[in-house]
């Protein structure tokens, strides 16, 4: 592991001291996301810095031990390549844009064995998608980044992602990334060294609200348009769980129990728009980011869509974005 951390400050809080610091190994993969991975470490420098004690350690590794850059071109500095691991070891995967890219089969592997030799193993952001490959997820609760559920579903349809900040499944633990790193890592000291300790270093992190695992990684629905009105709210919803499917306007007002003209009326008042073009800005995001995040044909992704044809599919993203899908989807943009 890296040489103890233990930087000096001001606040302190008196703890009781560990017999030897908590190992922590953190597998950067290229193009990973700089956030997550700062969310989830800071937590444990500001532990022992709060303490004065080195209560965890850490050590970076890499597939072959190489300075990997983040998605925000930053390259972090690496303690070692893949290797051996203390027993007690938690160990993250720590991934980003474009995780079937950055995911090998050397560091599936090497997680797998680790798996199997009892160390706890997660995932921040993209990550899961090395567990997946790795064999660890089945039977699990996971999460990752809200952004990459709907990719991570058509390359692993057997696996089922739950929408929430983190996770934590017996040895098993995942976050959508982002500052939801630092939910998970606050509550892993929280359940180790107790709440004054984990609410000291909540208020050091200026993260003032401590969020519960289960908690969304989005806002609401209400929250996100800026609208309460709960009808409007109710369409949207039955809208983004539908998108595949071949939607009804009038089968929606008659199941949701309001008119088409009322439904008309509450797109045009509050979102300036009507409820066919909304549902088609929705599946034309959804198919951007299943053409950023996959390999899927693009007239797989219409049908994943809810696109009537690849032809009309085309069409209305090319409007929407000024260029064909499979000119997105290759990157010759």
């Amino acid at each position: 592991m890296s040489a103890p951390v233990v930087p000096k400050g001001v606040a302190h809080v008196d703890i009781e001291a560990p017999d030897s610091p908590e190992p922590i190994v953190f597998v950067l993969l290229p193009n990973l996301s700089m956030l997550a991975f700062t969310s989830a470490i800071e937590p444990l420098r500001i532990a022992n810095q709060l303490t004065g004690q080195n209560l965890y350690s850490w050590t970076t590794m890499s597939e072959n031990g190489e300075n990997v850059r983040c998605s925000n071109g930053i390259e972090i500095g690496i303690d070692r390549a893949l290797g051996d691991t203390p027993t007690d070891s938690r160990i993250f995967i720590c991934s980003g844009v474009q995780p079937e890219l950055s995911t090998s089969s050397k560091v599936a592997d090497w997680t797998r064995r680790q798996w199997r030799l009892g160390r706890t193993v997660g995932a921040l952001c993209t990550g899961a998608y090395t567990l997946a490959r790795a064999g660890i997820l089945s039977g699990h609760k996971f999460t990752l980044h809200w952004e990459n559920i709907a990719p991570f579903r058509e390359h692993f349809p057997d696996l089922d992602p739950v929408e929430q900040l983190y996770t934590m499944d017996n040895r098993v633990m995942t976050c959508g990334g982002g500052s939801a790193a630092t939910d998970l890592f606050f509550k892993l000291i929280y359940d180790t060294h107790g709440p004054v300790l984990a609410q000291a270093v909540l208020n050091m992190c200026l993260h003032t609200v401590q969020r519960s695992e289960t908690d969304r990684q989005q806002s609401s629905t209400s929250a996100s348009i800026g609208v309460r009105n709960d009808k409007l709210v109710r369409v949207i919803n039955y809208f983004e769980a539908h998108l595949e499917d071949h939607i009804n306007l009038d089968i929606v007002t008659d199941e949701l129990g309001i008119s088409r003209r009322q439904m008309e009326r509450l797109f045009r008042h509050y979102l300036d728009t009507t409820p066919k073009k909304y549902l088609q800005n929705l599946r034309l995001q959804r198919a951007r980011i299943l053409l950023a995040e996959t390999n899927l044909p693009v007239v797989d992704v219409a049908v994943a869509c809810g696109f009537e044809s690849a032809a009309y599919f085309s069409k209305r993203f090319r409007e929407a974005f000024g260029m064909s899908p499979h000119k997105f989807s290759t990157g010759h943009i």
